[in-house]
């Protein structure tokens, strides 16, 4: 198997979630034998399952998905190191002390952030803008049209493990897209990596809309 076309799977089954080998053939723009033969190749690696879903006519569907070991493949921003770290701070400096951490790290994203999407008028620029920065960050991070409203979608959580440990982090980071869009504009989280769904999911829409 190509490290080419393993990398595309991985990313697909990722941002996209479980899927079966003809959507991912589709997705990929490859044949159905050809992305079967491939996820065979990850499955004895360990990096994908499957589930045979029953329908209600013909044989049962096959759906791919990310293992536990095929989501470890995405970058976690060296996740036992940042968890001792903010154990260590909780430890010396207490609660507070964590809280300000957390602030500055907030303070220091505001302004790279303000000053990207302060060069977009309308609030689809700002939204691409900042999915762009996000995706710099490790985030997979994509936009969908959601009515009048815009879905900023982060298939990766980059700091996953730091989050986990204190969702500070999370509040933070909803706190922080709030500020940036300014406003007029209301953000609203929809999905939640650490509330058991897939990905975070953010609504962001025009007061009103």
């Amino acid at each position: 198997m190509s490290d080419r076309t393993r990398i595309r799977l991985l990313n697909a089954l990722k941002a996209a979630g479980p899927q079966t080998a003809a959507e991912l053939a589709e997705e990929l723009n490859v044949t159905s034998v050809a992305v079967r033969q491939h996820l065979d190749g990850l499955l004895e690696a360990e990096l994908v399952e499957f589930e045979d879903l029953k329908g209600s006519v013909g044989r049962p569907k096959r759906v791919w998905s990310l293992s536990a070991k095929g989501h470890g493949q995405f970058p976690d921003n060296h996740a036992g190191l940042v968890s001792g770290l903010l154990s260590g701070v909780t430890d010396i400096y207490g609660p507070d002390g964590l809280e300000k951490l957390i602030a500055h790290r907030e303070d220091q994203s505001r302004k790279l952030y303000s000053e990207v999407l302060g060069q977009e008028q309308e609030l689809r620029g700002k939204v691409a803008a900042l999915a762009d920065l996000r995706s710099k960050e490790g985030y997979m991070a994509e936009v969908q049209r959601d009515g009048d409203a815009f879905l900023l979608i982060e298939n990766h959580c980059s700091i996953c493990a730091a989050a986990t440990a204190c969702q500070v982090f999370c509040r933070s980071e909803l706190n922080l897209f709030q500020s940036i869009l300014g406003d007029g504009v209301h953000v609203e989280r929809q999905e939640h990596l650490l509330s058991g769904g897939r990905r975070c999911v953010y609504r962001i829409a025009a007061e009103g809309s």
